[in-house]
């Protein structure tokens, strides 16, 4: 399973083992501020992320940041 949270240590101390940081608290998947196009390359690029995750082998805690 991949945790996608804004506030990564609370995903750290609920335990969960791949997780991927979010935008921001109010809009953790988006940015409204950003017009369609970009909105929708930001959104691509944080499923991508977690897909990455969720294919990776990890032994402990592991925050993908990249």
């Amino acid at each position: 399973m991949v945790h996608v949270c804004t506030v990564t240590p609370i995903s750290l101390t609920v335990g969960a083992n791949r997780i991927v940081p979010a935008v921001a608290i109010p809009h953790p998947l988006g940015n409204p501020a950003l017009d369609h196009a970009d909105e929708y390359k930001l959104r691509e690029k944080l499923v991508l992320k977690a897909l990455k995750a969720l294919t990776t082998e990890v032994e402990d805690q592991t925050i993908f940041d990249d």
